[in-house]
């Protein structure tokens, strides 16, 4: 009997001393995993600042008065572009559901039930439609001529404030360009003063000559992208427009009969 105490006491004991191994090691690693992930997020908190402030770095070394300008092309070409993008999300209109409550405007209520749906619906397709009801009375030509000539009214407005968007493209490159020439001529002329040619010196002027070109080429990749973006858009809408009038008109023409 005592031994059997004795066995099963020294099995306790062993059992309690594994599970208390078992809880120091699992600690143990729980403590080590928080370490490597706070270790893990300071290191990606550090290389965040550290890119922003590289960026601010790199920005003033270029110099303030082309890369300032520069930025100024960022934000304006930005502003434009936002504004397009708002604009022309706006601008899209359902064409076919807009057809048929206007096909079932004239069959229940006329020409201006059908004017009325296209005052309640937003879009240059329903202004477009809107002109040419308006014109009904004057016969189904004047009411295409109607929607042609306003169709090209819709589309100036679509393509507003484009060009700029354009002008900021091609300028921002341009002023990186500049400054890359104005840097090297800075170099060049610190190599004169010295009359010696030391490559710290001419190190500096290249290196400012080709970040306000980095900097011009990056905005006008940004701004490229947008105006690609806007362009497609654009040219949907138009689609779209064109086609909704050559059905409008063929409407017309059936209401007309």
């Amino acid at each position: 009997m005592k031994k059997l105490f004795s066995i099963l006491a020294i099995t306790a004991m062993i059992a309690f001393g594994s599970v208390n191994t078992v809880n120091a090691a699992t600690a143990s690693s729980q403590a080590t995993a928080v370490a490597v992930q706070d270790d893990a997020a300071d290191a990606a908190a550090t290389d965040e600042g550290g890119f922003h402030q590289e960026l601010k770095t790199r920005f003033v070394e270029g110099g303030a008065g082309f890369m300032g300008i520069v930025l100024l092309c960022l934000i304006l070409g930005l502003a434009v572009a936002i504004e397009r993008i708002i604009y022309l999300n706006s601008a899209t209109t359902n064409t076919n559901k807009l057809i048929g409550k206007i096909e079932d405007a004239l069959a229940s209520g006329g020409v201006d039930a059908a004017k009325e749906v296209c005052r309640n619906t937003a879009g240059p397709v329903a202004s477009i439609f809107y002109q040419g009801l308006d014109r009904m009375d004057e016969g189904v030509d004047q009411a295409e001529k109607a929607v042609v000539s306003y169709g090209g009214v819709q589309m100036a407005s679509l393509e507003k404030n484009i060009s700029w968007l354009s002008l900021f493209i091609a300028l921002a490159p341009m002023l990186g360009f500049m400054g890359t020439v104005i840097g090297m001529i800075d170099a060049f002329d610190k190599i004169q003063q010295m009359g010696d040619m030391q490559p710290s010196i001419v190190a500096g002027g290249i290196k400012i000559a080709l970040l306000t070109t980095v900097f011009g080429l990056v905005v006008a990749i940004i701004l490229q992208i947008f105006y690609n973006y806007i362009i497609a858009k654009v040219d949907a809408i138009v689609t779209d427009m064109e086609d909704a009038s050559i059905k409008l008109v063929d409407l017309l023409v059936k209401y007309k009969k």
